[in-house]
């Protein structure tokens, strides 16, 4: 799964950094980072296929998003909506096909986090930040939908699509985002219906991993030093 993820830039740096993409309408978001511990139900900058130039003329386009998948259709209360869709089924699930189908999206990052279970009863984990090797920013494939709430008031919001982990990830998680390729954001955002082949794991010797601080399970510390590299505990020793 992908349940956290940081951008450690302001928002105009990471735009410059997706310069391909249009600004749109994404200023109410200039306060709100850098972001190091970035939580579902938060809004993102996301990189969606829609308007640049009347009547017609479709390209990538940054807005805001909130993080949680909520279709038109859904309704509010009961489980909390899903922050990441599997890959496995994508177009096929009924909460995921159609924003699968016709509204994917980029999402921008320089990171993301992820726990290993070290004695494998869920009470003792040991958090990691992920990133680019070169620690340059990179995007995660993602989908999304808008809901109405009563007032009437449209929400854009998204899910992080993920998949089999690639070698590096596979020692601590069963699961990492699809992290596309520069050359792929095109295709991700075009009207084509199914680019399955898109969804797979990112080669493991362009990432790079390691270990950080229990600071980071609660989503309301959100510091610098949240990704500063810490020395683990030790792992326990089979005999």
């Amino acid at each position: 799964m992908c349940g956290r993820v940081y951008i450690k830039t302001s928002l105009e740096e990471l735009v410059r950094n997706f310069a391909f993409a249009e600004r749109g309408a994404i200023d109410a978001l200039g306060n709100r980072f850098p972001r190091y511990n970035g939580a579902p139900t938060l809004d993102y900058p996301i990189i969606i296929r829609d308007m640049v130039r009347e009547p017609d003329i479709m390209g990538p386009v940054f807005a805001s998003a909130r993080w949680g998948l909520m279709p038109s259709w859904a309704r509010p209360g009961g489980r909390p909506p899903p922050s990441n869709a599997r890959c496995e089924g994508i177009a096929t699930n009924g909460l995921f096909r159609s924003a699968y189908r016709s509204r994917r999206c980029l999402v921008p990052i320089n990171g993301f986090f992820e726990w290993k279970d070290i004695f494998g009863s869920g009470k003792n984990k040991q958090p990691y930040a992920i990133a680019m090797a070169d620690g340059s920013p990179f995007a995660l494939a993602g989908i999304w939908e808008i809901w109405s709430d009563a007032s009437g008031v449209e929400i854009r919001n998204f899910a992080i699509v993920t998949c089999a982990p690639n070698s590096m990830m596979a020692t601590i998680h069963d699961r990492m985002p699809v992290i596309l390729h520069r050359e792929d954001y095109e295709r991700w955002l075009s009207p084509e219906p199914d680019p399955n082949d898109l969804m797979k794991p990112f080669p493991a010797e362009l990432m790079t991993m390691w270990p950080i601080g229990k600071d980071v399970g609660n989503s309301r510390n959100d510091r610098p030093d949240i990704i500063d590299p810490i020395d683990p505990d030790p792992e326990p020793t089979l005999i």
